[in-house]
């Protein structure tokens, strides 16, 4: 199928796609905070400029679309351009690994919860998924990764 968008459309089509306040992440907010959990957001100070930061219990959270973080098994990459958003993946990934690191680094415990937990056919229920990331949080783990069924 042709792309039938005009160059401009495409663009405005484009600039609204979030980098913060994804709908994911508002739902994991929301359900944090609803259990009395209190973090602050978009730290710029950190590497990444993680998504939530609990400050007392020392945790990071990441709130991860599957498609721009190239989750395995579950994203899959256009075949149009693909020349275009083959290195762009993957540059994304080498990003996300770099800041990881940095942020173990400097002693934070980080959970990535990716976005198919709470789409598709994978999507876990709603409180299971709060009661993970909760449960983490008041752990000693250093890192976990919260992924669709």
């Amino acid at each position: 199928m042709t792309n039938r968008t005009r160059p401009i459309t495409r663009s405005e089509l484009m600039s609204r796609i979030r980098s913060k306040d994804t709908k994911p992440e508002l739902v994991i907010r929301r359900g944090l905070h609803a259990r009395g959990l209190r973090f602050r957001l978009h730290r710029r100070d950190l590497p990444g400029t993680p998504d939530l930061v609990l400050r007392r219990s020392g945790v990071v959270v990441e709130v991860r679309g599957c498609f721009w973080h190239g989750h395995e098994n579950c994203a899959r990459q256009p075949k149009s351009r693909q020349e275009f958003w083959g290195p762009k993946l993957a540059r994304n990934r080498e990003r996300d690994a770099q800041n990881l690191q940095s942020l173990h680094d400097l002693g934070w415990r980080v959970v990535i919860v990716w976005e198919c937990t709470m789409v598709g056919c994978g999507r876990w229920d709603r409180e299971e998924l709060l009661g993970e990331v909760e449960t983490f949080i008041h752990s000693t783990e250093r890192f976990r990764e919260i992924a669709g069924h």
